[in-house]
């Protein structure tokens, strides 16, 4: 019997959410129906805005995530990384404060010991207090990360990012950064992968993940992975091609590119809960004949597993300086 078949792949799950509206801004939902209504329409399909908000609030009903374990399980998920973005400075209808929301994540931790890590996310702009309440995050809460949402208009590469840069380099923890475009309520312009450049430069004990490589700037982020030794890439919302492609051909352009060392796996649950659970959005990738199906071991269980734990634990070797090397040489 193939040894693959007899032991099933280990899989961490590197970008999930809590699903609860709480977290969430009104008005980026909003946003997101609305794009949602203009598909629809051209498809023939009528649907008002109340009803697809009905359907959108019945999957986020798992504020401690009781859900998400069981999805977990069934689909052999030993661990997922939840993200906090702070869309709270941006957005002012958001119910929580990102202060409320942290906690609200620290609960889950202590209600599911061992199944998730959290990576918070702070908007740079609240200044000081921001930063005090990422290190207290990282120090108190137990978080493992930090969560950035350029969208919300400001760059990865922003001076005042670089305090919480400090800190991840200090405890050795990674930054993970949507990038691609998002909820028609934010701003497009701040999304592109390149503007992280200068803060991967300033910051070589720092490893960044660049989110949704699979179906935003795709060539950018390999091209960044492939030269940048402390840039990662992950292929959250790889569901959104599956329509469209179902031999999901763009994630097996990824895992060809020589990057397997770089590339993490991720599901962005629950965005596409409607499309289905973990188990389908798993067994899509490591099916006989799906994008994962031709890695060998190794390389398979760098990119389920092994790339992320590294990064979990400080052991991923992010770059020296220029200068620190020039030094040893």
């Amino acid at each position: 019997m193939d040894a693959r078949s007899a032991a099933p792949p280990v899989i961490i799950d590197a970008h999930c959410h809590i699903a609860s509206g709480e977290h969430t801004p009104r008005s980026f939902v909003e946003g997101v129906i609305s794009n949602m209504m203009v598909a629809l329409l051209a498809q023939g399909v009528r649907a008002s805005a109340r009803q697809l908000a009905a359907m959108y609030h019945q999957k986020m009903q798992d504020p401690l995530c009781d859900q998400l374990v069981a999805e977990m399980a069934e689909a052999g998920i030993s661990k997922s990384i939840l993200l906090v973005p702070d869309f709270t400075y941006a957005l002012k209808d958001c119910e929580l404060t990102i202060e409320e929301s942290f906690l609200k994540h620290r609960d889950v931790l202590l209600r599911h010991p061992g199944k998730f890590e959290v990576f918070g996310g702070v908007d740079p702009r609240w200044g000081a207090d921001g930063v005090a309440l990422f290190e207290r995050a990282l120090v108190e809460f137990g978080f493992r990360g930090l969560k950035l949402y350029p969208p919300c208009g400001y760059s990865p590469s922003d001076p005042g990012l670089f305090p919480y840069y400090e800190l991840c380099a200090k405890h050795r923890v990674p930054v993970l950064l949507h990038i691609g475009p998002t909820s028609p309520t934010l701003a497009f312009d701040t999304s592109n992968p390149f503007l992280l450049d200068e803060a991967a430069r300033r910051f070589p004990g720092v490893n960044f993940i660049l989110a949704h490589a699979s179906v935003s700037f795709t060539e950018e982020c390999v091209m960044q992975c492939s030269h940048r030794p402390n840039v990662y890439l992950d292929v959250s919302g790889y569901q959104s091609m599956l329509r469209a492609d179902g031999s999901a051909r763009v994630l097996r352009n990824i895992v060809s590119r020589g990057i397997n060392h770089k590339v993490l796996f991720g599901t962005d649950w629950p965005v596409f809960r409607l499309q289905g659970n973990q188990k389908s959005f798993v067994d899509v990738l490591i099916e006989e004949g799906g994008p994962f199906s031709d890695l060998s071991d190794r390389e398979r269980d760098l990119v389920l597993y092994k790339n992320i734990e590294r990064l979990l634990t400080g052991a991923a070797p992010a770059a020296r300086s220029v200068s620190a090397a020039s030094r040893q040489g």
